[in-house]
């Protein structure tokens, strides 16, 4: 039998998620993280054929939140994750990776990376058998070609606008409505 050669990434790369219509998205390779996570907003779930599904937004672009892809996908498990300092219940979604040329199936769990260096992880479940990481290097599989962005002109002799004021009532802040329907789910599933 035929040894099968384990192809060498670098500890990023750009990942393909071609279910969804993204054809690179920018992913930390984490062989410290059991499971793989995608940045998620404005997550629903509903219910169809009796099966959960849930619809999310993904902001496929790096430091770009005026980019967004809606995706549907079916729910494939509620999974708690352990995160330092605290647990967190997340919706567990399949589908296809491409990176390096191949795809493969993998388990992604949805949550709030905004925060995160990366919009997406790839746990060393996704990579099991498939890659090696090096983590001396980056874009070993391939780099995105970036689009030259023409550069802003700086704008004098004009005065600055000022900022428009907001006020907040104190005592009244509003959890996401997300949160909320995500919350409501879970609870039927403790």
């Amino acid at each position: 039998m035929a040894k099968r050669f384990k192809r060498t990434a670098g500890w990023r790369e750009w990942i393909g998620l071609p279910s969804f219509g993204i054809g690179a998205i920018k992913a930390k390779l984490d062989t410290g993280a059991r499971t793989s996570a995608l940045h998620a907003f404005n997550v629903e779930t509903y219910w169809r054929d009796g099966k959960l599904w849930t619809r999310f937004s993904v902001h496929p672009i790096q430091k770009d939140d005026s980019t967004a892809v809606t995706c549907l996908a079916r729910v494939a498990d509620i999974r708690t994750v352990s995160n330092p300092g605290r647990r967190q219940r997340r919706l567990v979604i399949r589908t296809d990776v491409c990176l390096g040329g191949e795809t493969w199936p993998i388990d992604l769990t949805l949550t709030d990376r905004d925060e995160m260096g990366f919009r997406m992880l790839l746990g060393r479940t996704a990579m099991h058998g498939a890659m090696t990481v090096d983590p001396d290097h980056s874009y070993l599989l391939g780099k995105k070609k970036r689009v030259k962005r023409k550069k802003k002109k700086k704008k004098t002799g004009k005065p600055a606008r000022k900022a428009k004021a907001t006020t907040r009532t104190p005592g009244k802040a509003k959890a996401p409505k997300r949160r909320k329907k995500l919350g409501r789910l879970l609870q039927l599933f403790t």
